[in-house]
């Protein structure tokens, strides 16, 4: 079935007015916003000197307090790492993802019919250690000290001095 609309079209123009940039110039900026991003995030990604990755990931707008550890291969949101706020003190696994954004792209029926980009922040309090292979979703807020199992799967707020296992994520202790 042939849809009506180019999906590429519609998921640049929700990018241009979340950033409110317009016409030629305005994709310009987009296009030069996401390849300095992708960029930056290329070079923190695949570096074994933790502190140059936080320091790759705060030029992308990512707030990171002091103290933080973040191992290679995290991968944190390459469309809105503004959206992102970690905490002193916390430490990030290998293979983790944290994502302030979800967005059916490639399908016009899911965007069109209540699947809509869903765009919300992330906090991680300070304290928090998130073990490898972790995926953390749009709107989580993971509260002071606690702990995400590996390879644990959180949506919604953890609560503070918790421990967190499984797919989806649920707190089987607190302190």
């Amino acid at each position: 079935m042939m849809y009506p609309e180019n999906i590429s079209d519609i998921n640049e123009k929700e990018l241009l007015e979340y950033y409110g940039y317009k016409g030629a110039f305005g994709k310009l900026q987009l296009r030069f916003r996401f390849a300095n991003s992708w960029l930056l995030h290329y070079f923190a990604y695949s570096s074994l000197h933790s502190g140059f990755s936080i320091k790759m990931q705060k030029m992308r707008g990512v707030k990171i307090g002091k103290g933080c550890h973040l191992a290679p291969y995290v991968l944190l949101d390459l469309m809105y790492p503004h959206l992102i706020t970690i905490e002193e003190n916390v430490g990030i696994g290998s293979n983790t993802m944290i994502f302030t954004h979800v967005n059916p792209t490639a399908n016009i029926f899911l965007k069109n019919n209540n699947y809509p980009r869903k765009v919300d922040p992330v906090v991680i309090k300070s304290g928090a250690w998130i073990n490898p292979g972790c995926i953390i979703a749009p709107g989580t807020i993971i509260g002071k000290n606690s702990i995400l199992s590996i390879g644990s799967v959180v949506t919604g707020n953890i609560p503070d001095n918790s421990v967190v296992v499984g797919n989806p994520g649920r707190v089987i202790k607190k302190n």
